[in-house]
């Protein structure tokens, strides 16, 4: 008994490792200070928000007051940080430069750079070994940019690591089609920055393929589009695995999600135009080179013409290799903790109809370890960053001993709800707001000179 009591008071001096620099391995960070517990933030990128700044030029669906954490504030409050406008929506930019970077350099050498977590195990038990295993710490391997590698010992886990790295591929089957990996110098999996000169020339006067039908392939759509309007020969070829029906360009004016509504609405013009064209029923299975170009193949043996580039927004998917010796328990389909999938299953639920959850909903059979934010989801669309920094204030109450916190919700939601994420926009100046994030009320916007953009993964 008196081992096992030593153990626990050697562990409980541990750091709690935090998986990633984004929001909501920061505001993990925060909460575990604002318990007295030490955590240490490894980041694989250069900067706190890396993933963030991939998208830096669009904007947000939600408001500032949506996506600051309350921890996290009071962290910085004493470093003299002004808070933004509340009412105001953040680009990506903006997020990691006025509120992520700022966060990470008030936690100091608690988060580190170019650490990258390559595993997690049991300290000297693998995932076979049942003997002792609960009274073990953590142990993390990690790389640095350096090449040199590390093991960091931990009491608990909290990986916020997010699914930005790893976009779907373009084969119907979820793997890649064939050729894909060949054709990678022509294929990306992110919506376009056609504000920059390099990747404009990428696409002007070039016929594109675009794979997908969320709100990041309408997003492209309407940015091939207005290209086409100024650069002659700029042609968009839709890909869509099913047909086209009432509810292929999503809700429009009436839609829960207004700025997606109004990208559904963009990418519908942009087809009737002439701009894009779709092919429907097409389910991807091989690439093939044709010269210069790339010719797409169907499972059912249609090819298309030739195209210049491919665009492949079909999802992004969590990274569970590093995490392989632990024991989790993850739902067959979505990949997310087995509690949390029936509550945020996209068959059912929109962002909006999440209800806030916490420690329970996210614990695995491996005890001390728990996957958060975008994460959290698996392969489910549409996360709301105010649920994740929910997830993490209740998990930071889990692992200090107070359960009676941890299995508390202290979120309310607006009835609206406020969900930002899989559809970012960036909307006309005089364009009418929405009121929320991306669950606000139906409101129609104006559609026109500012080209909706969107994010591949979630988020916000």
């Amino acid at each position: 008994m008196a081992a096992s009591t030593n153990s626990a008071l050697t562990t409980g001096r541990l750091p709690v490792v935090v998986v990633g620099a984004g929001p909501i391995g920061l505001a993990a960070a925060a909460r575990l200070v604002e318990r007295g517990i030490e955590p240490l933030v490894l980041e694989a990128g250069p900067t706190a928000g890396s993933a963030v700044r991939d998208w830096s030029h669009v904007r947000l669906f939600s408001t500032w007051g949506e996506v600051i954490d309350p921890a996290a504030e009071k962290l910085l409050a004493p470093t003299g940080w002004l808070r933004p406008d509340s009412t105001a929506y953040p680009t990506g930019g903006d997020w990691a430069e006025r509120y992520l970077q700022p966060l990470a350099d008030a936690l100091g050498d608690k988060v580190r750079y170019g650490a990258t977590v390559t595993g997690v195990a049991r300290a000297g038990r693998d995932r076979v070994v049942d003997a002792g295993r609960a009274e073990q710490p953590f142990t993390v391997h990690v790389r640095h940019t350096d090449g040199h590698e590390e093991r960091i010992t931990a009491r608990a886990v909290i990986d916020a690591s997010g699914t930005w790295s790893v976009p779907s591929p373009m084969g119907a089957d979820g793997l890649p089609a064939l050729g894909e990996k060949s054709a990678a110098g022509r294929v990306s999996y992110r919506v376009p920055d056609l504000k920059d000169p390099a990747v404009r020339a990428r696409y002007a006067g070039r016929r594109t393929a675009v794979v997908g039908s969320g709100a990041s392939a309408f997003t492209a759509l309407a940015l091939l589009a207005d290209l086409a309007k100024e650069e002659d020969g700029t042609h968009a070829v839709w890909i869509l695995r099913r047909g086209i029906g009432a509810n292929t360009y999503g809700g429009g004016e009436a839609d829960q999600l207004p700025a997606r509504g109004a990208l559904g609405l963009r990418a519908k013009e942009a087809v009737e135009a002439g701009h894009a064209s779709a092919v429907t029923g097409f389910r991807t299975q091989a690439v093939e080179p044709d010269g210069d170009r790339l010719v797409l193949v169907a499972e059912d043996g249609r090819r298309l013409d030739p195209v210049d580039e491919v665009i492949v927004l079909t999802g992004l998917r969590p990274d569970l290799s590093f995490l392989s010796e632990l024991r989790l328990g993850l739902d067959e389909r979505l990949q997310a903790p087995a509690a949390l999938a029936p509550l945020i299953d996209p068959n059912v639920h929109s962002c909006g109809t999440v209800y806030p959850h916490g420690v329970a909903e996210l614990s695995h059979p491996e005890q001390g370890v728990y996957l958060v934010g975008m994460k959290s989801y698996g392969r489910a669309p549409t996360f709301l960053a105010m649920t994740g920094y929910e997830q993490v204030r209740s998990v930071a109450a889990a692992i200090a001993g107070d359960h009676e916190a941890a299995a508390r919700v202290e979120l309310t939601l607006p009835e609206t709800g406020v969900c930002g994420g899989a559809g970012l926009f960036d909307e006309p100046e005089n364009a009418e707001q929405s009121g929320g994030g991306c669950c606000a009320a139906p409101t129609t916007l104006q559609i026109g000179i500012g080209a909706p953009t969107a994010a591949s993964g979630g988020g916000c």
